[in-house]
């Protein structure tokens, strides 16, 4: 097993397989997501970019705006974890569609917050089936742990489990919409052994 994998080995054959994950799951989180709001929801085509990490948090809309980061653990064949960020505004929104009530003023009350955890879930739990069934391994998620904070205290947590990679990082950007556009960025952190896994299931020699 190489110790060395990073994504600044990746290849074109690689990114055009990354790409089409990003497609997938993000397709069938969009379609998880209108099941779960029972209205009709459409999906942008997702932008798939490598980025060094430092330049992450201006991509994603400025380090100091306030964001929902919803990241659970992964088990199974893989191992690692996955964060789902939301734009706070795009949170309010959702979560206001799901309990069929207009937005509350200020930040989210504890009923908002369950229900932000289970549209994490859904979300979450959709786009790690279409990784596991395009790689044909197991991929079991934790219980969502919810944070609702700036940017760069949020983006902390996969700052560190990228660190034993390199400094750049995937990122999977995926536009819902109905009647707003609503930005949401999944990133998806294997650890090392399990990254080195899934390039093989994909047909990546590593």
């Amino acid at each position: 097993m190489a110790d060395n994998i990073s994504f600044k080995k990746v290849t074109t054959e690689y990114y055009d397989v990354l790409k089409e994950l990003g497609n997938i799951g993000a397709g069938n989180a969009t379609t998880a997501l209108a099941q779960m709001l029972q209205t009709k929801v459409d999906m942008k085509v997702p932008q798939v970019r490598l980025l060094d990490f430092k330049d992450v948090g201006e991509v994603m809309g400025g380090e100091e705006q306030i964001v929902v980061g919803i990241y659970l653990a992964v088990e199974g064949d893989i191992t690692g974890s996955i964060m789902f960020v939301l734009e706070q505004n795009a949170g309010k929104v959702l979560v206001s569609k799901l309990m069929g009530m207009p937005p509350a003023e200020g930040g989210f009350s504890e009923m908002e917050i369950s229900a932000l955890k289970e549209i994490g879930n859904i979300i979450t739990g959709a786009y790690l089936n279409s990784l596991a069934q395009m790689t044909n391994l197991k991929m079991l998620p934790s219980v969502p742990d919810l944070n609702i904070d700036m940017l760069n205290a949020i983006l902390s947590v996969p700052a560190i489990e990228f660190g034993i990679m390199g400094d750049q990082i995937l990122l999977i950007q995926t536009v819902f919409t109905d009647d707003v556009d609503l930005n949401g960025y999944f990133i998806l952190m294997p650890d090392l052994e399990s990254y080195s896994k899934m390039l093989g299931a994909l047909g990546i020699p590593v």
